[in-house]
């Protein structure tokens, strides 16, 4: 007969997952551009501020109209995404961006601050994961 000295022991394992995340919002308001309502416009963006950013995409982006006028277009990412919503009846783009913490999503941020010539009204920052 054993004892429980006998028996293997249990050994510590750290989990290691995927990184945390980085969360950043940005509304843009006096979007004139008729780039509000073209959703390849739009997916282009949205590929090239994922470069900008250092992202690797999952596959390409979905493009959704809606029913108000205007589009929702997603890019997932091989970790989190980047999504487009479009309110041409406000001249509004809203951008959101979960990307993994150590990139840079202001880099992203850039590119549409650059293509649609305005600034963004409001923004936001929140760490998840």
């Amino acid at each position: 007969m054993s004892d429980a000295t006998d028996l293997p022991q249990p050994v510590h394992v750290e989990a290691h997952g995927p990184p945390p995340l980085l969360h950043r919002t940005a509304d843009f308001r006096g979007v004139t551009s008729p780039i509000l309502r073209d959703g390849a416009a739009l997916s282009g963006l949205l590929i090239s501020a994922a470069g900008a950013a250092g992202l690797s995409t999952a596959e390409p982006p979905m493009v959704r109209t809606l029913p108000r006028d205007g589009l929702a277009v997603l890019l997932l990412l091989d970790l989190g995404h980047l999504t487009v919503h479009t309110i041409p009846s406000r001249e509004a783009l809203l951008l959101d961006l979960l990307v993994p913490a150590g990139r840079d999503p202001q880099k992203a941020v850039d590119v549409f601050t650059r293509k649609l010539g305005v600034g963004e009204a409001r923004s936001g920052r929140l760490a998840r994961g």
